[in-house]
């Protein structure tokens, strides 16, 4: 990349780092307010109710929910609390277990999605043309899918 190239990356960067810190804990707070759920719950209920069975094991879901993979443990604990979701062991695992969600779990879920997609629409993509949005997504989706057998640990660290 040339170095407008990389001006160009990094600031594609800082804009992604400033849009996240801005709209997470609004979307968050708007999500709190209207269902009492917050985003963390939101992401992990979405997740399970997408998964086959409608469940997916810890690591699983550590790989594919929005938060860390300790914190999706933490949050699978609320939500079993609060009746949203239910562990079950695995029987060819016994040492393992799968979060499952309930069926109260999707009817809180359904409840919630409405205000969520909102939230997105007024406070992210109201701010973007169809074209905008189709390149963001493009442009995101190709970090997620990077060449196969890349690895971050391969590159030497900054020292």
């Amino acid at each position: 990349m040339s170095d407008t190239g990389s001006d160009i990356g990094t600031a594609a960067w800082a804009g992604l780092l400033r849009v996240h810190a801005a709209l997470v804990p609004r979307i968050d707070k708007e999500l709190q307010s209207a269902c009492g759920l917050p985003l963390t719950w939101y992401d992990v209920l979405l997740e399970l109710n997408s998964a086959p069975a409608r469940r997916l094991s810890m690591g699983e879901l550590g790989e594919v929910a929005v938060v860390s993979r300790t914190r999706a443990s933490r949050v699978v604990d609320q939500l079993v609390e609060a009746g949203l979701v239910a562990r079950e062991l695995n029987p060819e695992d016994k040492r393992s277990a799968w979060a499952v969600i309930t069926e109260e779990g999707r009817k809180r879920l359904r409840s919630a999605a409405p205000i969520y997609l909102d939230a997105i629409r007024r406070h992210f993509t109201a701010q973007m043309t169809d074209d905008d949005a189709r390149i963001v997504a493009t442009a995101l989706e190709k970090v997620l899918t990077r060449p196969a057998g890349w690895d971050i640990n391969t590159f030497p660290r900054p020292r």
